[in-house]
């Protein structure tokens, strides 16, 4: 019981950072029905970024990771502007091949920063755990579940009670009759590139805490498809709830590896593969997400 109760709560610290993620790629889908592949690049750029503010005296991680955040979100605007911007009105999946390559391009750049060696987050926790009775838990992770709590929480009040925020609920809805009530659908993409741009960094960053960056961390964003299929591309409630089931599902694959051993000797790697394939065979919109109908 003690083994699975830590499971569980090293799947919710995962969950948390697969969460973030994918709430940025709900938030460029509900703005512009465009499915952006830019994310792991958007990570790794701010996780880099990050292991080099920790240098300056006195930042420390949150400082280093909210500076870090915030510059990436300027970066994430700038790639909607100078990119993104001039393809409105061309064939989604023209946009979505663009964001492949500015993936490839934000990795490539990232990763000539990081070196023949591997760099390093400020870890402030030390890898300690928590205890609270028999459960066990990193400190990290505690940290990771927390700070997704706060900024899903405020996230839900920019939209609910924000000038902007409503503007991004009214194009999500329908973006004809929002340009016909005056509301700016190009401010409206720009910010949800440079919101998007900044969750993935936020993620990254709690995903590096403790271990190393080396070119092979950004697969870790890619844990965010198989979430925002299971929990819908348009649906922000979705991304959240289906975050932490794939972090659990992955925590319990690596403490229960026997019981899944059918599907090779790493199943916490596959699992939430197994999960997509399955929801779009059974449920292709998702749990949360908008059946399309089609009128014919």
């Amino acid at each position: 019981m003690t083994t699975f109760l830590a499971a569980i709560a090293d799947g919710l610290g995962r969950g948390s950072v697969y969460a973030l993620i994918a709430l940025g790629f709900v938030i460029i889908y509900k703005s512009s029905r465009v499915i952006s592949f830019a994310q792991p690049g958007f990570m790794i750029a701010g996780v880099v970024l990050v292991t080099y503010l920790v240098e300056i005296p006195g930042l420390g991680f949150f400082g280093a990771m909210a500076l870090g955040a915030g510059l990436i979100a300027l970066l994430g605007l700038g790639v909607e502007r100078s990119v993104i911007r001039p393809m409105i009105g061309r064939p989604v999946f023209a946009i979505a091949i663009i964001t492949i390559g500015l993936d490839i391009i934000l990795r490539t750049v990232a990763h000539a920063y990081i070196g023949p060696l591997v760099r390093h987050v400020e870890d402030p926790w030390g890898r300690e755990m928590l205890t609270v009775g028999t459960l066990r838990m990193e400190q990290r992770h505690l940290a990771a579940v927390i700070t997704a709590t706060v900024l899903v929480g405020l996230l839900f009040l920019f939209f609910r009670y924000t000038r902007m925020g409503l503007a991004m609920r009214a194009v999500a809805e329908d973006q004809e009759a929002a340009l016909a009530q005056g509301v700016s659908v190009g401010a409206v993409f720009a910010v949800s590139w440079a919101l998007a741009a900044g969750l993935a960094a936020v993620a990254g960053s709690f995903a590096a805490a403790g271990v190393s960056v080396d070119n092979t961390f950004w697969p870790i964003a890619l844990y965010a498809l198989p979430v925002i299929i299971l929990g819908g591309l348009d649906s922000l409630p979705g991304a959240v709830l289906a975050g932490v089931v794939i972090g659990v599902l992955r925590s319990l694959a690596d403490n229960y590896p026997d019981a899944l051993s059918w599907l090779g000797s790493n199943p916490s790697v596959i699992v939430p593969w197994l999960v997509m394939v399955l929801v779009l065979v059974v449920r292709p919109y998702g749990l949360f997400g908008t059946p399309e109908v089609e009128r014919v």
